[in-house]
């Protein structure tokens, strides 16, 4: 089932938090949804789900709204906020609960449990849970009726790595069904290991919709290291052409951005300059998203530059 965003935009006064957001979210892979903090990813999954709406535009999923689904726990399957759990309640009866609301047997919620490790503390009272246990009971509900859809907002929150790698092999699991996986997180290390196509969001706009590897490509951090006892000749033969950057972190250690590794070979071989390394760095997802989003960031910290008085 689709996820479709058309012109979604939300104000609050005179506050706009979303603006014209439009993007498609496809069966079978994991979609990133990325953003600083107040980006509006929050707002925007909430809009998706007819929790809030729109000032203008509209959101669908497999072609209708959330709220014009007969059985929509059977269509989609979210978690927006692990703790909005009744605290006296056990995980089992939480779960009882939602399964009743569908006609959803006992034994699927006897399976969720067991699917998220939450079986041993089925009966505890959810007061009593840690923050990676809400989580884990937060993905549940939002897989307690085999949902087509499922849209997570910041799942791995308070989880530790082994119920990071568990969410990370859930969420590919299923994609690889055919299901339709939304997911945002602050963790860019995270997503490079997990999402297949991307959604930036910055100050309520879309930045990208693309996939990991386009992004980090086009993003211009990637480089060349370049070992030389020749470097600033080298350096002098390169800085020329147009686009490219040449910086240096030691007197024989050069990294070069826009050009490629034989391009540089090729003018160091012509020249007679040894190369005793030429090694092409490729840029993370963080640095690229860092450099999507700089300027949308809402808060923006100065670097120290002494120790308080």
């Amino acid at each position: 089932m689709t996820i479709r965003a058309h012109g979604l935009t939300k104000r609050y006064g005179d506050k706009t938090v979303v603006q014209d957001l439009t993007f498609t979210v496809n069966p079978g892979t994991v979609t990133g949804f990325l953003g600083p903090n107040g980006a509006g990813k929050s707002t925007t999954m909430r809009m998706l789900l007819g929790l809030d709406t729109p000032t203008a535009g509209h959101a669908t999923v497999g072609g209708r709204a959330y709220a014009a689904h007969a059985a929509p726990l059977h269509e989609v399957g979210a978690l927006l906020e692990a703790r909005s759990i009744h605290p006296g309640r056990t995980a089992f009866h939480h779960l009882m609960a939602l399964a009743h609301t569908h006609g959803v047997p006992r034994s699927r919620v006897d399976h969720v449990l067991a699917l998220t490790g939450l079986t041993d503390v089925a009966g505890k009272r959810v007061k009593g849970f840690s923050l990676g246990m809400g989580q884990r009971l937060g993905i549940a509900a939002a897989l307690i009726a085999d949902p087509a859809t499922v849209i997570l907002d910041e799942p791995v929150n308070g989880l530790d790595p082994e119920g990071v790698l568990w969410v990370r092999n859930l969420l590919k699991s299923l994609a690889a069904e055919g299901r339709t996986v939304l997911v945002s997180s602050h963790l860019m290390s995270e997503m490079a290991l997990t999402a297949d196509h991307l959604v930036i969001i910055g100050r309520g706009r879309l930045l990208a919709d693309t996939t990991v590897a386009d992004l980090v490509r086009e993003s211009g951090a990637a480089c060349v290291k370049v070992v030389t006892p020749e470097a600033v000749r080298l350096r002098e033969l390169l800085s020329g052409a147009p686009g490219v950057e040449v910086t240096g972190e030691a007197p024989d250690t050069l990294h070069i951005r826009g050009t490629d590794a034989p391009h540089i070979g090729r003018t160091a071989a012509t020249h007679g300059i040894p190369l005793f390394e030429l090694t092409p760095q490729t840029a993370s997802l963080e640095q690229a998203f860092m450099d999507l989003t700089h300027e949308s960031v809402e808060y923006q910290a100065t670097a120290m530059t002494g120790a308080a008085a």
